[in-house]
């Protein structure tokens, strides 16, 4: 009996090791070049601004954001639109103001066109809560929902 019991234990053991090792290993065919499965899709608010020189991140808190009002915000939604949202006291205290368009992801790049100005930012961090891109010149936008 002890003997049964100690082989069904080996071979649970051995079943348990070789489980996990497939699970831990992943095939070329199926990484997905660095891109982040987190969904874009959702309303970010802009959080800090800064830059990026060299291996040197510096944010600031966000001065387009109106003191007293929500954050600006960009809202990606599922069929590749994009609204934007400024939050602006000079007329009307907090008074939004929408602009639309469209987005498109293609690997770790987003790409933006609002009124026919089109924009491309990496994306650095994707998260659930937060959203990091970069332009081509090191001027970071840092978004959280």
């Amino acid at each position: 009996m002890k003997n049964v019991n100690i082989k069904s234990r080996s071979i649970l053991a051995a079943l348990l090791i070789g489980g996990l090792g497939l699970l831990a290993t992943s095939c070329s065919d199926d990484d997905n070049e660095g891109e982040t499965l987190v969904p874009l899709a959702g309303k970010w608010e802009i959080s800090k601004v800064g830059t990026l020189i060299g291996e040197t991140e510096t944010l600031i808190d966000a001065p387009q954001n109106q003191s007293g009002c929500e954050k600006d915000f960009m809202r990606l939604k599922s069929d590749n639109t994009v609204e934007e949202g400024n939050y602006d006291s000079t007329l009307d205290p907090c008074a939004l103001f929408t602009d639309l368009g469209i987005n498109s992801r293609s690997n770790n790049n987003l790409t933006k066109v609002i009124e026919g100005v089109s924009t491309t930012q990496d994306i650095m961090n994707l998260t659930l809560n937060e959203l990091k891109l970069k332009d081509a010149n090191g001027n970071i936008e840092l978004y959280t929902r």
